[in-house]
């Protein structure tokens, strides 16, 4: 089968481990993701995320179709929805889109973005990734997704896993990380002691297998930001979380990596 690529139409679209509307959840595409079609079963595609590689199954009616340099060109995305609640778009039938913050704005220009040939107008101001200062935007961006609740695969404002929020807090920030966990724990280098730690660093932690399960952002030395029943934020020390509502220590603490010096 020849290289066929897609972008996502709508505002969330789920991705599947498997070819069923019953199958699990394992991410989302926001609006605006640009994806690689690998295999086509009827109506379902299996697809990769052209942002982190990530792979899943997803109703082909929530793609449309864009050429292969299409896709080259949006690994550049520089626009993005804003930290808002209120990001509409307008479709040309006069039906609207509200996106999650982080959501790509492909080809925006003049207050229009393009989805292949299927245009929509902005009803706010985008944001310009090159824009950025991290070390001090990151806890400010962090800490807008304060509440929104835990969901496994989610990516969106209505349900972040903790990968997802860090993933989407760092590609606000115009910093690249992959989904899960156990992969964003592989990029970055090692902060080698909790008391080095500065906003923005990224603490992963382990369960009793030693596999990576939870990651989060960290506020200071003592305070970290993730997504745990929902995002907020708890204080950390060398032995992990320590989960206020529970009385105990909820993760234990692995590996600090850091993504900005």
């Amino acid at each position: 089968m020849e290289n066929q690529y897609g972008i996502c139409r709508v505002a969330v679209a789920p991705l599947r481990a498997e070819p069923s509307d019953r199958a699990e959840i394992v991410s989302q595409l926001l609006f605006g993701d640009h994806v690689e079609i690998l295999q086509k079963d009827e109506r379902w595609w299996l697809i990769q995320n052209g942002f982190d590689g990530y792979q899943g199954w997803l109703d082909f009616r929530q793609l449309t179709s864009i050429t292969q340099d299409q896709f080259v060109e949006m690994q550049q995305c520089k626009w993005l929805a804003p930290l808002s609640f209120d990001n509409v778009l307008t479709a040309m039938d006069g039906s609207l889109y509200h996106l999650s913050p982080a959501s790509n704005l492909p080809y925006l220009q003049d207050g229009f973005c393009f989805a292949g040939k299927e245009k929509y107008q902005l009803k706010f101001e985008a944001h310009n990734v090159h824009n950025v200062d991290f070390k001090k935007d990151v806890e400010s961006t962090a800490k807008f997704f304060q509440n929104i609740p835990y969901l496994w695969g989610g990516r969106h404002l209505f349900g972040m896993d903790c990968s997802g929020f860090v993933q989407t807090v760092f590609k606000m920030l115009n910093i690249k990380l992959n989904r899960d966990a156990a992969q964003q724990a592989e990029q970055g280098e090692l902060v080698g002691f909790l008391a080095e730690c500065r906003a923005g660093d990224v603490a992963f932690f382990d369960n009793a297998e030693g596999k990576i399960t939870h990651v989060g952002i960290m506020l200071s030395p003592n305070e970290i930001i993730h997504s745990s029943a929902k995002v907020k934020i708890d204080p950390i020390d060398d032995q992990g979380i320590f989960n206020r509502e529970l009385g105990i220590y909820s993760h234990k603490l692995r590996i600090i990596k850091r993504f900005v010096e």
